[in-house]
């Protein structure tokens, strides 16, 4: 655990500091106006007008449906709109401003704004579960070590 900056005492504040990454890149910036369904099945509809990203990630990639419900850009909280795709999710970027993530962007899912624990406490499992489920879609790096 310690070894992936996943606290390895629960029960008390995390030693450790994060050093797994997890991004997904944004395929799709769009707008939507009040009512518009959003995501599979439209199982979100908009409360007003909204900017939208999809990005290319999804359950198929080992993202558990009830993990973490928002990405991060450049400090910015990007809450998940409706269902956890398959192969996509869509992300309400109405707080960032107008054309600031276009296409082709990387969001981050794990990082230093969102632990892998703060993942795992999301979906009520524990932080080795959510890095032994990613697939092998993503492509691994590593650094230093």
């Amino acid at each position: 655990a310690a070894l992936y900056g996943i606290n390895p005492t629960p029960a008390k504040s995390n030693p450790m500091l994060p050093v797994v990454r997890l991004q997904a890149k944004v395929a799709q910036t769009r707008s939507v106006e009040k009512g518009a369904g959003v995501g599979y099945g439209h199982t979100y509809h908009a409360q007003g007008p909204l900017r939208l990203a999809t990005i290319s990630f999804g359950y198929a990639d080992g993202w558990q449906r009830r993990a973490a419900s928002a990405a991060w850009f450049e400090g910015v909280r990007l809450p998940f709109l409706g269902r956890v795709s398959m192969d996509s999710i869509i992300l309400d970027i109405s707080a960032l401003p107008v054309g600031r993530l276009r296409e082709g962007d990387l969001v981050e899912l794990l990082g230093p704004s969102q632990s892998v624990d703060d993942a795992a406490g999301h979906a009520g499992t524990i932080g080795y579960e959510i890095l032994t489920s990613l697939g092998p879609r993503f492509h691994r790096r590593y650094v230093g070590g």
